[in-house]
């Protein structure tokens, strides 16, 4: 080699690609030859004279190891691109063994759901281009993104405008309404879009509380799930939302004698929710 000699061009090799793995044949098969090689990256040694069969099952092992490499490569750009789109927080229950044992399960459970909308978004999009919409959006969502997570919860799913999330655990409620407050202070503050958008941009939050059903919902067929929760709780959620104005949280009187104590709420009054036979009375959380 007149450029440079075996062991520099394996230093090279392994700068260059984690799936460029190398057989080091040589005369020297001293121990300190062999040391000095597999240091700087050599997979596997051989001396001379060549046995070839050793050689064959050596660089057969050698092309296995790679192939494992490059799966391994794989999934992990699979797992970084999966979690652009799954919670942190549930990839970490679905790579438990409760979760692989229990695909089709699902549990009961206590937890606040919270139905995050920010008003009047839909406006843009009918006049705006989708770059600007969805940069928009997204920078709206991350705000919000970032109180739920502060105070434990995590983001069950996107819908459209809008963003439904889920607290569990020890003072769930208080917890939620925490990040709801936290969510309409930081979107208020933030400046009137001037130039050719004149949008102002408000949030009008939902929060039920209660028990729910919490498990993978989706077609054994197609091999897909949603790990989510469903139920009662979570529909009355959406329609507290649907009921709120800009600027309000609104929960209703359940959730209201639960936290009264430990947060300043105003009276609504009777509203009529979709799908509900009975009116029912609601409040918003005011500070």
């Amino acid at each position: 080699m007149p450029e440079m000699d075996g062991l520099t061009l394996l230093s090279r090799l392994s700068e260059s690609s984690p799936l460029i793995k190398t057989v080091i044949v040589s005369a020297y098969g001293d121990m300190d030859n062999i040391r000095v090689a597999m240091n700087r990256g050599a997979f596997d040694f051989v001396t001379k004279p060549v046995n070839f069969e050793d050689l064959a099952l050596t660089m057969e092992k050698t092309i296995k190891h790679v192939i494992q490499v490059r799966e391994t490569l794989k999934a992990i750009k699979e797992n970084n691109i999966l979690k652009m789109y799954v919670d942190e927080t549930v990839l970490n229950f679905m790579g438990s063994r409760e979760y692989e044992s229990s695909l089709m399960a699902n549990e009961t459970v206590d937890a606040t759901v919270v139905f995050i909308d920010i008003c009047s978004f839909t406006s843009i999009s009918e006049n705006e281009s989708a770059d600007t919409v969805v940069k928009l959006l997204n920078d709206y969502f991350d705000i919000i993104v970032k109180e739920v997570i502060a105070q434990g919860g995590y983001i069950d799913k996107f819908i459209g405008d809008a963003i439904m999330a889920v607290f569990r655990g020890d003072y769930h409620l208080d917890r939620s309404i925490d990040a709801s407050l936290a969510v309409r202070s930081k979107i208020n503050s933030l400046p009137e879009l001037k130039a050719t958008l004149s949008f102002i941009p408000q949030v009008s939050i939902g929060i039920n509380s209660g028990e729910m059903i919490s498990g993978n919902i989706g077609s054994a067929t197609l091999k897909r799930l949603d790990y989510t929760v469903i139920g009662d709780v979570v529909n009355t959620a959406q329609r507290l939302q649907s009921a709120a104005g800009p600027g309000q949280i609104v929960i209703n009187e359940a959730a209201y004698q639960k936290i009264k104590e430990s947060f300043n709420c105003r009276k609504v009054g009777e509203a009529v929710l979709k799908n509900k036979s009975n009116p029912v009375i609601i409040y918003e959380v005011v500070d």
